[in-house]
């Protein structure tokens, strides 16, 4: 399979229906100083590949030489917003590959270990409030469609 045609094939493996979260794991409201901590965890452990503004790494669609997707950017241009809050944060917690239950290489940690549920919504929260306004609605109405299956 070539590399653009391996990046085709992934995108609806994410849009796949994946276990519902529980209600008391809906993300908390995001006040100033959820955004602050979530601004505080991402510089510190998702920067380095996503990058200092979300922008993610060069070429985040094609398989790099080692295998693996790069890391995708957070902002309006990548496809986070693409998914739900359940979703975003089952990967960030458990890694795609254990979240979805399929052989996916990357370079994304598991975060279960190194970051609290509290700091990963923050995180979450903290993206979120980056994108514009159309984005935020857009991916408000994911979720409620997702909340609705």
């Amino acid at each position: 399979m070539t590399k653009g045609l391996a990046i085709v094939a992934l995108a609806p493996v994410l849009a796949l229906p994946l276990p519902a979260m529980a209600a008391e794991d809906a993300p908390p409201p995001a006040g100033p100083q959820e955004l602050t901590i979530g601004a505080r965890v991402y510089s510190k452990s998702c920067a380095i590949c996503h990058g200092d503004n979300l922008e993610g790494q060069p070429n985040w669609r094609q398989i790099n030489e080692f295998g693996r997707l790069p890391a995708p950017p957070h902002n309006a241009r990548g496809h986070t917003w693409h998914h739900d809050d359940a979703t975003l944060f089952g990967i960030t917690k458990l890694g795609t590959a254990k979240f979805t239950g399929l052989d996916i290489e990357s370079d994304m940690p598991a975060f279960e270990d190194i970051l609290s549920d509290e700091q990963i919504w923050a995180v979450l929260a903290y993206i979120k409030s980056r994108w514009p306004e159309r984005i935020r609605r857009q991916q408000e109405s994911i979720n409620r469609r997702a909340a609705s299956q």
